[in-house]
């Protein structure tokens, strides 16, 4: 077909997903109220000695309890936090580290994920700072969603916070992407998109700070986007918690 010409039909779809209709944002809830309760009930096994894979591997164990399907949790311990996207390997869990839990599962064939970061036993005064700087951003970036404002400017402000704080390089990712029956969807919330958020919208809200060799913080929540501003999906508690 020389003269065929070819159109990517592909946005036709991705468009309409972006937009989560009632029953969607419904099935979304629910998962992500099941991500909460995972999330909860790992803490007791967050000990001395154990792996990140053993931590993973507990994680699925819960999920399936819940009646839903992990799809693949990030357990990173101390420096590994520091790669936003390490694989789960067999280091130990030991005092003064990190434990960055990356996880969601799908429910009824849509899913949910949520980042929480906490220390063991013990915490520096620079981690602390790094950790509130991380929950401020989200923060600050979750308060100014509202139908009409441009995806840009939410990165922007989460950004312009960390950077503020000295930690601008070590954010080296965008700030968020979009959820519903995969995992990453069509979509972003990057410096460099300027759609205009819409009610009915899921994505993610996820600032980092990431020092090599050192630790790494992100602090992750899904939002739905409403009428009049946004509604945070995630309900377990962002302050900064010490375990053990």
């Amino acid at each position: 077909l020389p003269d065929a010409k070819y159109i990517n039909a592909s946005p036709c779809v991705d468009l309409v997903r972006m937009k989560k209709d009632l029953q969607e944002q419904v099935l979304m809830i629910e998962s992500s109220k099941i991500n909460d309760a995972v999330m909860e009930e790992i803490i007791p096994f967050i000990q001395e000695g154990v792996t990140e894979k053993q931590l993973a591997k507990k994680l699925d164990e819960l999920f399936f309890n819940h009646h839903s399907t992990c799809y693949g949790a990030i357990v990173a311990f101390g420096k590994n936090a520091a790669d936003p996207h390490h694989e789960n390997d067999d280091t130990l869990l030991r005092k003064g580290d990190c434990v960055l839990i990356d996880m969601g599962c799908v429910y009824k064939g849509y899913c949910s994920d949520m980042t929480r970061t906490f220390y063991f036993k013990e915490v520096s005064d620079e981690h602390r700072h790094i950790y509130e700087t991380v929950r401020k951003a989200n923060e600050a970036a979750i308060a100014k969603i509202k139908p009409g404002i441009p995806l840009c400017e939410l990165d922007n402000t989460a950004r312009q916070l960390i950077t503020d704080e000295g930690y601008g390089p070590q954010f080296n990712h965008r700030l968020g992407h979009f959820i519903g029956l995969s995992e990453h969807e069509f979509g972003d919330v990057s410096s460099v998109n300027t759609d205009k958020a819409v009610p009915g919208m899921i994505f993610s809200i996820e600032p980092g700070i990431y020092l090599t060799d050192d630790t790494g913080v992100r602090v992750e929540d899904l939002v739905l986007v409403t009428e009049d501003g946004c509604e945070v999906l995630n309900h377990y508690p962002k302050e900064l918690q010490i375990i053990g």
